[in-house]
């Protein structure tokens, strides 16, 4: 953090600091025109509702004095105030963080181990095993339900991972790699594409997974989705390449919603979808079950 900005957390903290404790001796400083203790003010509500000059209770006022001290005694012995340490120069990644972690290895460490030399296959598939899934299922309810849901399956911009349709594979391999280093997909924006080629390219991939729909572009669209360079990630036979994240246009399944709308935006915008890699964070063990965790859905 640099010098200013150190120094103005520092002004701002402090000035705020001291704004309630003014705040808090100005609000109870007696007024030449106020009504005596006890007294009504002068303001009335609904004809008859009155108030009254009441002060706070002792107790209540000096709740907000001790908050304030609370502050003062905490940014004094721990970081808060820009730089500054504090006087026990505590730190998250310090020596308490790291013995935390290595207890929690210590503790846990063993519980993930006992499965790291079992297939994933083997993990999602047979009985015996179903306590690793219920581990597996704990960790996705944590780490991975945020975008997929705590059913896995998905939303809009969001694999649906219960069912066979995989953008990079669903092999054991192919899982973990997924969840341990991430994946990053790029559609690119076709914005140069008149409009006419542009509804031309969405009714042959809305014909692709819907026979049945009847245009009279169809036949311009493949021609377009061919000399565009859509062939290049889905293929010729549009059925998509897990080596690239491409989807397989033909199934039915979509991604962002298959709408004429929709597939629209796609084209002309681009899209572009990113999972964090989890390797770093969770460990070779926990990615482990993860893994088993996600094949079992589909399985």
């Amino acid at each position: 953090m640099s010098t200013f900005w150190s120094t103005w957390v520092v002004v701002l903290t402090v000035g705020n600091i001291v704004a309630c404790l003014w705040l808090i001796r100005w609000t109870m400083k007696k007024r030449s025109n106020e009504a005596a203790t006890g007294d009504v003010t002068g303001h009335t509500w609904d004809e008859d509702l009155q108030e009254y000059n009441n002060p706070l209770p002792r107790w209540w006022l000096w709740l907000f004095y001790l908050t304030l001290a609370f502050a003062v005694i905490y940014l004094a012995l721990y970081p808060g105030l820009g730089n500054y340490q504090g006087l026990f120069g505590w730190s998250s990644h310090g020596s308490q963080y790291t013995q935390e972690m290595q207890a929690a290895e210590a503790k846990y460490g063993p519980i993930y181990r006992q499965y790291a030399s079992v297939s994933v296959d083997d993990l999602a598939s047979k009985p015996e095993y179903a306590e690793a899934r219920a581990m597996g299922e704990r960790l996705f309810l944590t780490y991975c339900m945020q975008c997929h849901g705590s059913d896995a399956r998905g939303s809009s911009g969001f694999p649906n991972l219960a069912d066979k349709d995989w953008l990079w594979g669903g092999s054991a391999d192919q899982i973990t790699a997924s969840i341990a280093n991430g994946r990053q997909a790029m559609m690119p924006a076709h914005g140069h594409l008149d409009a006419a080629s542009i509804d031309n390219l969405v009714a042959y991939v809305r014909s692709l997974s819907d026979p049945v729909t009847d245009s009279a572009g169809q036949s311009a669209g493949r021609q377009i989705f061919v000399t565009a360079g859509c062939v290049g990630c889905h293929g010729l036979d549009a059925k998509g390449n897990v080596l690239l994240g491409a989807p397989n246009l033909t199934d039915n399944t979509w991604l962002y919603g298959g709408s004429a709308a929709t597939i629209r935006e796609t084209i002309t915008k681009g899209r572009h979808g990113i999972m964090p890699a989890h390797q770093e964070l969770l460990g070779q063990d926990k990615v482990h079950l993860l893994a088993a965790y996600v094949a079992s859905l589909s399985r």
